[in-house]
């Protein structure tokens, strides 16, 4: 979008907040940039120039904008509606894998090479894969800046900075000022150590009832909750486990973070974003869902419906499977004996969590008897964590969506919904669809609509690319409570 000059200078003249993360407005006489809905006086047209990512502006010597915080804007709702290469690339370096392993890590978990990585990220998003991963760097810096007291040489090293020098010249580079007045300039700090309180940002509308309404309703004992109107959740990252509280509010998601090492606060708040699919253009989706007459009054009713998605593409796979032809009780039963047996405990003094959920490799050492199911189940449970303990199967938020269905199908005992429910909440598939699911169903009963899954699935191809995004309308329409 940012090519089109005429569009982007409406967008920035009406302060369209619907186009933050979609480009960056860069104002040639200020050096600054700013997000599309700043509240400052837009420039002159004359002046203005506009980059795809902020990395970009960066890069190319403007200042992030002391006043809109465009390094903090929702990503581009593309970086996980689409399937490509650079998609995938910037949903891996969102996730930390180059500060983790640097560009060739991230060249190899694509599949590609180096070079054409590099080449690919330059031509879409005006900047490579170093500079994308410095601007994320620079973003956790800056709020790790202004919420906690540690001493800057520790903000540097758990920012991903190498050095303090660099860290130094970053923050001053891409905010025009030093660390210290930056802080100074915040004027607050949390008191808990460890702990980081932040804002998340996503576009209007939000309906967040079915949302954390789906999500509490499957919390598992031990590994998620509902407590004093948040959801809370235990996390496994890289350098150490966390806790998240998520709460909505009427225009942010207030996330409070407890990290036993604050290396993963970019990692963990990327996690989050995804849970909660904050990066999506609700106004696209709805506009196309309404064009349905059928659907058109319950879109109208409750814009902004969201899919609930995950924190770890395995973990929602083995929740899939267990809860095949079950209730949500039965399902949610089985899950607290696994995650009791098996999972890693946690301390969490502010609430009831009590474990990590248990990594593929911990269940596939495990005898397939003890699961306390029937036997094609446990056949499907001993072949599905095998594949992810053994890394056959990528369900991270860097895979190949039709290889990983691809590999999935092949699986025993795993048929359309298990692989298309996977696809939907684990690969962030936003055209996934379940024309066989019950409930949807018998949505399409009551409301008229061809319900065996052939006929189904041949009205919903005007629904595309967001079949996933209808399939929430359905649930809500057969179960009004969410």
């Amino acid at each position: 979008m940012h090519e089109d000059f005429d569009r982007c200078v409406r967008a920035v003249r009406s302060r369209d907040a619907r186009f933050d993360g979609w480009f960056y407005t860069a104002v040639r006489t200020t050096r600054i940039y700013c997000r599309p809905s700043c509240p400052g006086m837009p420039p002159k047209a004359e002046n203005m120039t506009f980059f795809p990512s902020a990395a970009a502006a960066q890069q190319a010597g403007y200042r992030a904008c002391k006043r809109c915080r465009p390094d903090a804007s929702p990503g581009s709702p593309q970086w996980n509606e689409r399937a490509d290469l650079a998609a995938r690339a910037m949903r891996l370096i969102a996730d930390g894998v180059v500060d983790r392993a640097g560009v060739p890590g991230l060249a190899a978990r694509l599949g590609y090479s180096v070079r054409q990585v590099e080449r690919q990220l330059l031509a879409e998003f005006g900047a490579g894969p170093l500079a994308l991963a410095r601007a994320q760097r620079a973003q956790t810096a800056r709020l790790l800046i202004e919420t906690t007291a540690l001493p800057m040489s520790e903000v540097a090293a758990a920012a991903g900075f190498g050095s303090i020098r660099t860290f130094n010249d970053t923050v001053r580079e891409v905010f025009a000022l030093p660390p210290t007045e930056l802080r100074l300039r915040a004027g607050r700090q949390v008191a808990s150590p460890g702990v980081i309180s932040l804002r998340l940002p996503f576009r209007q509308p939000l309906c967040p009832d079915n949302l954390f309404g789906h999500l509490a309703a499957t919390a598992i004992p031990g590994v998620e909750e509902w407590r004093d109107g948040a959801y809370r959740r235990t996390l496994r990252l890289p350098h150490g486990t966390g806790i998240a509280t998520l709460r909505p509010t009427t225009d942010h998601i207030a996330c409070q973070l407890a990290l036993t090492d604050l290396r993963d606060l970019a990692r963990a708040i990327s996690r989050c974003r995804r849970l909660l699919d904050l990066d999506a253009d609700p106004i696209a989706v709805d506009d196309l869902l309404a064009a349905d007459p059928v659907l058109a009054p319950h879109v109208r009713r409750d814009p902004g419906r969201r899919v609930a998605r995950t924190v770890d593409g395995g973990e929602l796979a083995i929740r899939a499977v267990l809860g095949q032809q079950v209730s949500i009780a039965a399902a949610k039963s089985h899950l607290a004996r696994l995650v009791h047996d098996h999972g890693d405990h946690v301390h969490d003094p502010g609430g009831a969590l009590t474990h990590l959920f248990p990594t593929a490799a911990t269940l596939a050492e495990l005898d397939p008897d003890r699961f306390a199911l029937p036997r094609a189940r446990r056949d499907t449970i001993a072949a599905l964590v095998a594949a992810l303990a053994a890394n056959a199967i990528d369900l991270g938020v860097g895979a190949d969506r039709e290889r990983a269905r691809a590999r999935l199908a092949a699986l025993p005992g795993f048929g359309p919904w298990t692989v298309e429910t996977i696809a939907m909440r684990a690969l962030g598939d936003p055209d996934a669809f379940l024309p066989g699911d019950l409930t949807v169903r018998a949505a399409s009963r009551a409301l008229g609509l061809p319900h065996t899954p052939s006929a189904l699935t041949a009205h919903a191809s005007a629904w595309r690319p967001w079949r996933a995004y209808a399939v929430q309308y359905l649930w809500a329409i057969a179960d009004p409570r969410g």
